[in-house]
Protein backbone atom coordinates (compact mmCIF):
# COMPACT_ATOMS: atom_id res chain seq x y z
CA UNK A 1 0.00 0.00 0.00
CA UNK A 2 0.74 3.45 -0.56
CA UNK A 3 2.35 5.19 2.34
CA UNK A 4 0.72 8.51 1.11
CA UNK A 5 -2.87 6.29 1.35
CA UNK A 6 -2.23 4.72 4.42
CA UNK A 7 -3.96 5.52 8.10
CA UNK A 8 -2.10 6.56 11.01
CA UNK A 9 -3.47 3.19 12.28
CA UNK A 10 -1.84 1.38 9.96
CA UNK A 11 1.20 2.85 10.33
CA UNK A 12 1.37 2.36 13.64
CA UNK A 13 0.36 -1.20 13.73
CA UNK A 14 3.31 -1.46 11.11
CA UNK A 15 5.39 -0.41 13.32
CA UNK A 16 7.30 2.48 11.69
CA UNK A 17 8.69 4.81 13.16
CA UNK A 18 6.40 7.90 13.48
CA UNK A 19 7.13 11.42 15.40
CA UNK A 20 4.66 13.72 16.78
CA UNK A 21 4.49 16.40 19.82
CA UNK A 22 1.58 16.90 22.55
CA UNK A 23 -0.14 20.03 21.97
CA UNK A 24 -1.36 22.26 24.90
CA UNK A 25 -2.53 25.49 23.11
CA UNK A 26 -5.81 25.93 21.93
CA UNK A 27 -5.09 26.95 18.95
CA UNK A 28 -4.82 25.74 15.04
CA UNK A 29 -1.76 27.67 14.38
CA UNK A 30 1.26 25.22 16.34
CA UNK A 31 -0.35 22.09 14.84
CA UNK A 32 -0.28 24.19 11.36
CA UNK A 33 3.34 24.79 12.15
CA UNK A 34 4.10 20.90 13.05
CA UNK A 35 2.37 19.83 9.76
CA UNK A 36 4.61 21.80 7.52
CA UNK A 37 7.58 20.33 9.29
CA UNK A 38 6.19 16.83 8.43
CA UNK A 39 5.98 15.70 11.85
CA UNK A 40 3.58 12.19 11.36
CA UNK A 41 1.03 13.40 14.60
CA UNK A 42 -0.09 15.18 17.22
CA UNK A 43 -1.61 14.65 20.43
CA UNK A 44 -4.15 17.10 21.37
CA UNK A 45 -4.04 17.15 25.61
CA UNK A 46 -7.77 17.36 26.28
CA UNK A 47 -6.24 15.69 30.26
CA UNK A 48 -3.53 18.73 30.83
CA UNK A 49 -4.27 21.60 28.98
CA UNK A 50 -7.11 23.93 28.44
CA UNK A 51 -8.86 22.45 25.04
CA UNK A 52 -12.73 21.79 24.77
CA UNK A 53 -14.56 20.21 22.60
CA UNK A 54 -14.40 22.80 19.71
CA UNK A 55 -10.94 23.29 20.21
CA UNK A 56 -10.41 19.89 19.76
CA UNK A 57 -12.35 20.26 16.50
CA UNK A 58 -10.41 23.01 15.19
CA UNK A 59 -7.04 21.16 15.86
CA UNK A 60 -8.08 17.89 14.11
CA UNK A 61 -9.09 20.20 11.09
CA UNK A 62 -5.39 21.69 10.95
CA UNK A 63 -4.58 18.07 11.06
CA UNK A 64 -6.79 16.88 8.02
CA UNK A 65 -5.33 19.74 5.91
CA UNK A 66 -1.81 18.78 6.45
CA UNK A 67 -2.02 15.23 6.15
CA UNK A 68 -0.77 14.57 10.05
CA UNK A 69 -2.17 11.68 12.45
CA UNK A 70 -4.75 13.51 15.33
CA UNK A 71 -4.56 11.79 18.24
CA UNK A 72 -6.34 13.05 21.55
CA UNK A 73 -5.23 12.11 25.15
CA UNK A 74 -9.10 12.02 26.61
CA UNK A 75 -9.42 13.18 29.77
CA UNK A 76 -10.51 9.65 31.12
CA UNK A 77 -11.94 6.47 29.49
CA UNK A 78 -15.70 7.45 29.59
CA UNK A 79 -17.44 6.09 26.33
CA UNK A 80 -18.54 9.88 25.52
CA UNK A 81 -15.57 11.08 25.94
CA UNK A 82 -14.08 9.16 23.45
CA UNK A 83 -16.97 9.57 21.23
CA UNK A 84 -16.21 13.17 21.21
CA UNK A 85 -13.22 13.15 19.73
CA UNK A 86 -13.25 10.35 17.08
CA UNK A 87 -16.70 11.79 16.14
CA UNK A 88 -14.98 15.28 15.56
CA UNK A 89 -12.16 13.17 13.22
CA UNK A 90 -9.39 12.16 15.35
CA UNK A 91 -7.32 9.03 14.18
CA UNK A 92 -6.87 7.89 17.87
CA UNK A 93 -6.83 8.30 21.37
CA UNK A 94 -4.68 7.95 24.36
CA UNK A 95 -6.53 6.98 27.47
CA UNK A 96 -4.89 7.29 30.50
CA UNK A 97 -4.75 5.46 34.03
CA UNK A 98 -5.80 2.24 31.74
CA UNK A 99 -5.00 -0.57 34.79
CA UNK A 100 -6.68 -3.24 34.29
CA UNK A 101 -8.10 -5.28 31.26
CA UNK A 102 -11.78 -4.86 32.14
CA UNK A 103 -10.77 -1.11 31.72
CA UNK A 104 -8.89 -1.71 28.09
CA UNK A 105 -11.95 -3.72 27.04
CA UNK A 106 -13.76 -0.96 27.46
CA UNK A 107 -12.32 2.20 26.03
CA UNK A 108 -12.13 -0.79 22.54
CA UNK A 109 -15.60 -1.44 22.96
CA UNK A 110 -15.89 2.94 23.27
CA UNK A 111 -14.17 3.36 19.80
CA UNK A 112 -15.19 0.50 17.75
CA UNK A 113 -19.02 -0.18 16.57
CA UNK A 114 -19.48 -3.61 14.83
CA UNK A 115 -17.37 -5.08 18.09
CA UNK A 116 -17.70 -2.17 20.50
CA UNK A 117 -20.40 -0.03 21.72
CA UNK A 118 -19.99 3.22 19.77
CA UNK A 119 -22.60 5.54 19.12
CA UNK A 120 -23.74 6.30 15.67
CA UNK A 121 -23.83 9.41 13.92
CA UNK A 122 -22.45 9.79 9.78
CA UNK A 123 -23.32 13.25 9.98
CA UNK A 124 -20.03 14.24 11.40
CA UNK A 125 -16.22 14.66 10.11
CA UNK A 126 -15.36 11.54 11.14
CA UNK A 127 -18.68 9.81 8.85
CA UNK A 128 -17.40 12.72 5.93
CA UNK A 129 -21.10 14.36 6.67
CA UNK A 130 -23.52 11.56 5.85
CA UNK A 131 -21.51 11.23 2.60
CA UNK A 132 -20.96 6.92 3.55
CA UNK A 133 -23.26 4.43 3.61
CA UNK A 134 -23.91 3.32 6.73
CA UNK A 135 -21.92 -0.01 5.94
CA UNK A 136 -19.14 1.74 4.83
CA UNK A 137 -19.05 4.29 7.69
CA UNK A 138 -18.60 1.20 9.60
CA UNK A 139 -15.82 -0.42 7.97
CA UNK A 140 -13.92 2.77 7.64
CA UNK A 141 -14.12 3.85 11.23
CA UNK A 142 -13.32 0.50 13.14
CA UNK A 143 -10.10 -0.30 10.53
CA UNK A 144 -8.76 3.27 11.58
CA UNK A 145 -9.34 4.49 14.93
CA UNK A 146 -6.16 4.07 16.90
CA UNK A 147 -6.60 2.64 20.64
CA UNK A 148 -4.02 3.51 22.97
CA UNK A 149 -3.62 2.75 26.54
CA UNK A 150 -1.50 4.59 29.03
CA UNK A 151 0.05 2.48 31.48
CA UNK A 152 1.09 4.91 33.86
CA UNK A 153 0.20 3.25 37.18
CA UNK A 154 2.35 0.85 39.19
CA UNK A 155 -0.22 -1.68 39.78
CA UNK A 156 -0.93 -1.62 36.33
CA UNK A 157 2.33 -3.17 36.13
CA UNK A 158 0.82 -6.90 38.13
CA UNK A 159 -2.04 -7.18 34.76
CA UNK A 160 -0.28 -6.10 31.78
CA UNK A 161 -0.26 -9.91 30.23
CA UNK A 162 -4.13 -9.75 30.81
CA UNK A 163 -4.31 -5.78 29.52
CA UNK A 164 -2.29 -6.28 26.63
CA UNK A 165 -4.04 -9.50 25.39
CA UNK A 166 -7.56 -7.47 25.02
CA UNK A 167 -8.25 -7.46 21.23
CA UNK A 168 -8.34 -4.46 19.14
CA UNK A 169 -6.38 -2.18 21.95
CA UNK A 170 -3.16 -1.15 19.46
CA UNK A 171 -0.82 0.53 21.90
CA UNK A 172 0.52 1.46 25.14
CA UNK A 173 1.94 4.28 25.95
CA UNK A 174 4.86 4.01 28.71
CA UNK A 175 3.83 7.07 31.33
CA UNK A 176 6.91 7.73 32.53
CA UNK A 177 5.87 11.15 34.37
CA UNK A 178 3.13 9.77 36.23
CA UNK A 179 5.13 5.99 37.36
CA UNK A 180 8.00 8.59 38.55
CA UNK A 181 5.30 10.51 40.72
CA UNK A 182 3.73 7.23 41.78
CA UNK A 183 7.21 6.05 42.90
CA UNK A 184 8.15 8.44 44.82
CA UNK A 185 10.98 9.99 42.90
CA UNK A 186 11.54 13.69 41.59
CA UNK A 187 14.24 12.91 38.67
CA UNK A 188 13.37 11.56 35.48
CA UNK A 189 15.62 8.46 34.59
CA UNK A 190 15.07 6.90 38.48
CA UNK A 191 15.97 3.25 38.92
CA UNK A 192 11.99 2.01 39.48
CA UNK A 193 10.81 3.75 36.44
CA UNK A 194 13.53 2.82 34.11
CA UNK A 195 12.85 -0.87 35.49
CA UNK A 196 9.05 -0.40 34.82
CA UNK A 197 9.58 1.25 31.46
CA UNK A 198 11.68 -2.01 30.57
CA UNK A 199 9.09 -4.44 31.71
CA UNK A 200 6.05 -2.55 30.10
CA UNK A 201 7.97 -2.58 27.14
CA UNK A 202 8.99 -6.25 27.46
CA UNK A 203 5.79 -6.72 27.94
CA UNK A 204 4.55 -5.07 24.87
CA UNK A 205 6.75 -6.77 22.26
CA UNK A 206 5.82 -10.59 23.03
CA UNK A 207 2.17 -9.05 22.96
CA UNK A 208 2.84 -7.65 19.75
CA UNK A 209 1.81 -4.00 20.70
CA UNK A 210 3.27 -1.17 19.83
CA UNK A 211 5.03 0.81 21.94
CA UNK A 212 4.79 4.92 22.39
CA UNK A 213 6.75 7.08 24.80
CA UNK A 214 7.17 10.76 25.33
CA UNK A 215 10.71 11.28 24.93
CA UNK A 216 13.33 13.50 27.02
CA UNK A 217 16.39 14.47 24.12
CA UNK A 218 17.96 12.13 21.26
CA UNK A 219 19.91 9.96 23.66
CA UNK A 220 16.79 9.58 25.22
CA UNK A 221 14.97 8.44 22.15
CA UNK A 222 17.66 5.86 21.31
CA UNK A 223 17.23 4.22 24.85
CA UNK A 224 13.34 4.14 24.18
CA UNK A 225 13.97 2.73 20.57
CA UNK A 226 16.37 0.06 22.21
CA UNK A 227 13.45 -1.35 24.09
CA UNK A 228 11.03 -1.44 21.20
CA UNK A 229 9.62 1.97 21.40
CA UNK A 230 8.71 3.48 17.62
CA UNK A 231 6.17 6.49 18.07
CA UNK A 232 7.40 9.15 20.05
CA UNK A 233 6.44 12.16 21.47
CA UNK A 234 8.61 15.12 21.22
CA UNK A 235 8.20 17.32 23.22
CA UNK A 236 4.87 19.67 23.46
CA UNK A 237 4.19 23.30 21.73
CA UNK A 238 4.35 24.84 24.70
CA UNK A 239 8.13 23.89 25.68
CA UNK A 240 8.94 24.03 21.77
CA UNK A 241 7.64 28.41 22.37
CA UNK A 242 9.19 28.52 25.30
CA UNK A 243 12.99 27.15 24.95
CA UNK A 244 12.44 29.30 21.46
CA UNK A 245 11.47 32.34 23.17
CA UNK A 246 14.53 31.59 26.05
CA UNK A 247 17.07 30.95 23.28
CA UNK A 248 15.70 34.03 21.34
CA UNK A 249 16.05 36.30 24.23
CA UNK A 250 18.78 35.23 25.85
CA UNK A 251 21.07 35.44 22.16
CA UNK A 252 20.16 39.35 21.87
CA UNK A 253 20.14 40.25 25.08
CA UNK A 254 24.04 39.08 25.68
CA UNK A 255 24.47 40.71 22.39
CA UNK A 256 23.25 44.34 22.87
CA UNK A 257 23.92 44.67 27.12
CA UNK A 258 27.84 43.46 26.54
Amino acid sequence: MNEQSQTFREKLLEGRFLFGSFMKIAHTMPTEVLGSLNYDFVVIDEEHAPINRESTDRILLACKAHGMGGLVRVQNGDASTILSVIDCGADGVLVPHVDSAAKAREIVSAARYRSGSRGYSATTRAGNFGSRTIEAHLDQQDASIAVIAMIEDPHALDQLDEILAVKGLDAVFIGRGDLTVAYGETKAGSAPVKAASRKIAGAARAAGKTICVMTGGAADAGELAELGATAFIVSSDQTFLRNAAASALSAVRETVTK
